[in-house]
């Protein structure tokens, strides 16, 4: 079969396009026949071997040769134990639990790591889903329990994880405020979203606003600097970031935070709800933002896309 595979870490030149042997589920595993993927910041960061943490799945190099955690396609064979899919099931979910391995025409993952795809669900939008939908989710829902009425503020809101938040919030019956480059705003506005701020002319820990909700995926300032943008009652999410944010978020964030405010790395459980989210697509009460659509053999060109920054919503892998 044809995959993208990488050896050695490294920008996006390190990705080649080859032929590997077809993989075979283990008794409590499927084996997918991909139709879409798509890149996320983790599959950024696995490539590069960047930020140091990521280096736990291979020290000097990587410990799995396929790259690409979400996926979206069809099963084409079962495992003895399998008992949750059929050959013929078209499924979506994250691959981070199973060695990963979502550029390629075929992947297998266990049957927990995987949910069926709703009627009327593109593979394209189903692939969007898993990592992005999740983070946004768990950011605005579980871990941020943003109420009606409430203010959240979103940094770095044009990518897939703050897209899928934006909705979710308005959902709620929050107000939103986000983060970005200024030509992501028409979009963002699109979505929801009733103010926003260009980085590039004012920095929004300075503006004296505060907010009940901080969900940052870019994380590029001391964490105590964010107190002073919470309510008295706010909470800070970093979702993303440098590796020194994400250390001291690590150490510093019981210093930092209080009984009332809550400052912190927001904890992210791989796969929970999928079944949820697809349902808010289905009934169209959320969408997945698509930005370009690459074929397999150009996801080279797809991951310089990317490291490039301008992507507004998801990058898509078409494999079939």
């Amino acid at each position: 079969m044809k995959a993208i595979c990488y050896t050695r870490y490294g920008n996006s030149e390190v990705l080649k396009f080859e032929d590997v042997p077809m993989p075979m589920p283990n008794e409590n595993a499927v084996r997918i026949k991909v139709e879409a993927a798509c890149i996320n910041s983790w599959d950024w960061d696995m490539v590069r071997g960047k930020p140091f943490i990521v280096r736990a799945w291979g020290l000097f190099s990587p410990k799995y040769k396929i790259p690409g955690a979400d996926v979206a396609g069809r099963v084409d064979a079962v495992g003895a134990k399998v008992t949750k899919f059929k050959i013929g099931d078209a499924v979506f979910g994250d691959l981070a639990n199973d060695g990963w391995g979502s550029f390629a025409e075929y992947a297998c993952a266990d049957e927990k790591s995987l949910a069926l795809m709703p009627h009327g669900l593109t593979y394209e939008e189903a692939c969007c889903i898993p990592q992005a939908g999740m983070m946004a989710l768990q950011s605005v829902r579980d871990h941020g329990r943003l109420q009606t009425g409430q203010h959240m503020l979103f940094n770095g809101a044009g990518g897939g994880v703050g897209t899928f938040a934006v909705q979710l919030a308005k959902s709620i019956g929050a107000e939103v405020t986000i983060v970005d480059k200024a030509d992501k705003f028409p979009l963002l506005k699109s979505l929801g979203a009733d103010h926003c701020i260009d980085y590039t002319q004012q920095d929004f820990v300075e503006n004296g606003l505060r907010y009940d909700l901080i969900v940052d995926v870019v994380s590029n300032r001391p964490l105590a600097a964010y107190k002073k943008s919470l309510t008295p009652t706010g909470k800070f999410l970093m979702v993303g970031g440098s590796m020194k944010a994400i250390f001291q978020a690590m150490f510093l964030s019981s210093w930092i935070s209080s009984k009332e405010q809550k400052l912190g790395m927001m904890a992210y459980e791989i796969n929970k709800d999928l079944d949820y989210m697809a349902r808010l697509m289905q009934e169209r009460k959320l969408r997945a933002v698509i930005d370009t659509i690459f074929p397999l053999e150009q996801t080279c060109d797809a991951f310089a896309y990317y490291a490039a920054g301008d992507v507004k919503g998801k990058i898509v892998i078409k494999i079939q």
